[in-house]
């Protein structure tokens, strides 16, 4: 890992840290939040040497990963300028054209309006309905059991990422997915094994919209099924270093008591995809905590304790490694409704690219991200995104 670390964050606070590390959630189209977050860190001089994600934030660390670090943010644009094409002809081309939208009850209603396109339609160079539909005739295989073909993704992926940089470049690539068959949480990791389009595909394999992903005669579907962040993975995964890890959520846990049933809806996705953010953040923290703990009793034992069996099983779990981890969530305008996660305009998606350029540029301008934490679990987590 000596090369990636070094090209983390040159000259700066950052080398502090063995692994730099960009964590992104699943969201659809608010994925391209993520992008923006990554142009910051890029202007910035920050380049993770780990990048781990589920659905569209597979796609985005594929396409981090699998390209050289000056063509990083132009591959990211190419892909989200491709996917964000309008599907509706001069109503869709006006409404990318960055027109004015004079009241929030008009922009809530373009947003519906284009979303429905989406889902009628599909997103250029991304997915596409299948005619005749799965819901009238059934589907002749198990992975033609979707609304949507994904063929078009395959393309871009193929044309945008490549595969072969990501399993032998300096970027190492973690991505998640589920077991149909046994319901297993699984994560493709290019340190273990060769990457290629599947496993970004089975990522995002999201049901019922999209089919399930066969690699190697085993079927997957996306992984936010399970989980929708890969934070565990990087954090958890042996042999444990000192990590600065950037965690973008797309789904914000907090929000204000719904007032209809289009924003009771709202609530419950945005608590579905990120309490279990919540949920892995906490979790991680105690385990620190009891490493932390195991190492500073360990140093104290006699040495007939430390070399008898249960002092090798201490010894085993003890560990010095610290961590800063940093959230960048996005915050929804109450406009963007149920549909935010597939809303795929080239306006929506330039605001939310933007969104997160200046979250991350934000959050970078405390200079305490980039110091080790001091505290006894050696853990700390910032959220300036509030």
């Amino acid at each position: 890992m000596d090369a990636p670390v070094k090209q983390a964050r040159k000259g700066s606070a950052a080398a502090a840290f063995e692994v730099v590390a960009l964590v992104l959630q699943g969201g659809g189209a608010l994925g391209s939040y993520q992008a923006g977050v990554y142009e910051a860190l890029a202007k910035a001089g920050i380049h993770p040497n780990w990048v781990a994600g589920i659905s569209i934030g597979a796609i985005n660390s594929a396409l981090i990963a699998g390209n050289p670090v000056e063509k990083r943010v132009e591959r990211l644009r190419s892909f989200w300028e491709t996917v964000s094409e309008p599907p509706l002809g001069p109503f869709g081309v006006a409404y990318n054209a960055g027109l004015e939208v004079p009241s929030h009850a008009l922009h809530q209603w373009i947003n519906r309006t284009r979303a429905f396109g989406i889902a009628t339609l599909g997103a250029p160079g991304f997915f596409q309905p299948r005619f005749p539909s799965p819901a009238l005739f059934p589907p002749g295989s198990f992975d033609e059991l979707s609304y949507y073909d994904v063929s078009p993704l395959i393309a871009t992926l193929q044309k945008l990422i490549d595969f072969e940089l990501i399993n032998t470049g300096p970027t190492r690539l973690s991505v998640g997915a589920v077991n149909v068959r046994t319901g297993n949480f699984v994560c493709f990791d290019s340190a273990e094994q060769p990457i290629d389009v599947r496993h970004v595909i089975a990522s995002g394999s999201l049901p019922p919209g999209f089919p399930a992903t066969e690699i190697d005669g085993e079927y997957y579907w996306d992984g936010g099924v399970v989980s929708n962040t890969p934070l565990e993975w990087v954090l958890g995964t042996p042999p444990l270093r000192n990590t600065l890890a950037f965690q973008v959520d797309l789904w914000s846990a907090r929000g204000d008591l719904p007032r209809d049933f289009v924003e009771a809806e709202v609530r419950r996705k945005d608590i579905q995809f990120s309490s279990r953010t919540r949920e892995v953040t906490s979790r991680l923290l105690n385990a620190q905590r009891v490493r932390h703990a195991f190492r500073r009793i360990h140093e104290q034992l006699p040495k007939h304790l430390r070399e008898s069996e249960e002092g090798r099983f201490l010894a085993s779990q003890a560990n010095d490694a610290v961590y800063n981890l940093v959230h960048l969530i996005y915050h929804a305008s109450s406009y963007e409704g149920t549909a935010k996660d597939f809303e795929f305009s080239r306006r929506t998606m330039e605001e939310h690219w933007r969104a997160g350029f200046d979250a991350a540029t934000k959050s970078l301008s405390h200079g305490e991200v980039f110091r080790r934490p001091t505290n006894p679990e050696g853990f700390a987590v910032f959220d300036f995104s509030k």
